[in-house]
């Protein structure tokens, strides 16, 4: 039998399987890789407890005492973690979030210590928001008829970034998503003579059920939704003119929260920034795949390094995740 003829091209785009053969063969040619110093930790701090508290929706997921928050920076120091982003969880609230721009409140001593702690080694990022300390949890103050006042809120923005940045913190995240708060917040800092702290700017910050778990967190007193300040899930291209506006006010980085149901945001912001696009998946991705993992629906190591890959892969610089410093230690 006279041998089978095969064509001279059987296969004319060529055999990408050559190119996935083994594990070496595909760690050589990844296009997207991941790297420690890239991710940032959330955590969060409580004032009022002697312990850590575990966050029930939040499994492995803590609220710090200042003790136990210096250990975790310094446990991110070794890993080799990019940096640690910081929310302060009080005991009294009110009306106008007081305790945030107060330089004995809890976020403010804990950003102090961090600083002084692992500064060198770890950039210490704030939360700068209201909902933490405010009585009805929204992110800004309120007006008489009950909506949240940009403008009024604007100034307690300010007063907390000079908080924050008197106490040395490098990177403050301006979460809030009031309309003109990088710029107002800029010539605040600038006229204090803090021209060197950053501004990383939530540019497309979506409203969104995944909240959920990180609620429990901050033990938030949010009655309703953010819908009317943060971002409409609906809109893509309403980004982008966020996004824009926040650099033209002189953010240095700018975010999209949460990360992976908007990974088409995190692409198009990483293709027009000409800043560093930061991400953040948030709680709810967190728990979502702790809860699969828990049921044994889903690998859990898999499946986490998989939903970070991602993130970077849609173009976000760096990466913030309560899987960072497992994912440091598989890197």
């Amino acid at each position: 039998m006279s041998p089978r003829p095969f064509p001279a091209a059987p296969f004319p785009a060529g055999r990408p399987r050559r190119l996935r053969s083994s594990a070496a063969v595909r760690r050589l040619v990844a296009e997207t890789r991941l790297h420690p110093a890239e991710l940032v930790l959330p955590v969060f701090v409580r004032e009022g407890i002697d312990a850590p508290v575990p966050i029930s929706a939040m499994p492995g997921v803590v609220q710090h005492t200042l003790d136990s928050l210096l250990d975790e920076a310094r446990r991110c120091v070794d890993a080799g973690l990019g940096g640690i982003m910081v929310f302060g969880v009080p005991e009294a609230k009110d009306a106008r979030g007081s305790g945030a721009d107060d330089p004995d409140g809890i976020l403010n001593l804990a950003l102090a210590r961090l600083v002084e702690d692992v500064g060198e080694d770890l950039v210490v990022m704030s939360d700068l928001c209201l909902d933490e300390f405010t009585d009805h949890g929204h992110c800004g103050v309120l007006a008489p008829d009950g909506t949240v006042d940009n403008d009024a809120t604007l100034d307690r923005y300010a007063s907390m970034a000079l908080a924050q940045a008197a106490v040395g913190t490098p990177v403050l995240g301006l979460s809030g998503m009031m309309d003109g708060q990088v710029g107002y917040v800029r010539a605040a800092l600038d006229a204090a003579g803090h021209t060197d702290t950053a501004i990383l700017a939530y540019a497309a910050k979506y409203t969104s059920g995944l909240y959920g778990p990180f609620r429990e967190a901050v033990q938030s007193s949010l009655v309703g939704d953010r819908a009317t300040y943060q971002q409409d899930p609906a809109n893509g291209r309403e980004a982008l003119r966020e996004l824009e506006a926040d650099i033209a006010e002189g953010a240095d980085l700018v975010m999209v929260k949460p990360a992976g149901p908007h990974l088409d945001v995190i692409a198009a912001a990483a293709a027009v920034s000409p800043v560093p696009v930061v991400a953040y998946q948030i709680s709810g991705e967190y728990s979502q795949i702790e809860a699969a993992a828990e049921r044994g629906w889903v690998d859990r190591e898999r499946v986490m390094m998989e939903s970070l890959i991602g993130i970077r892969r849609a173009g976000a610089q760096v990466v913030l995740t309560y899987f960072a410093l497992e994912a440091a230690a598989l890197l």
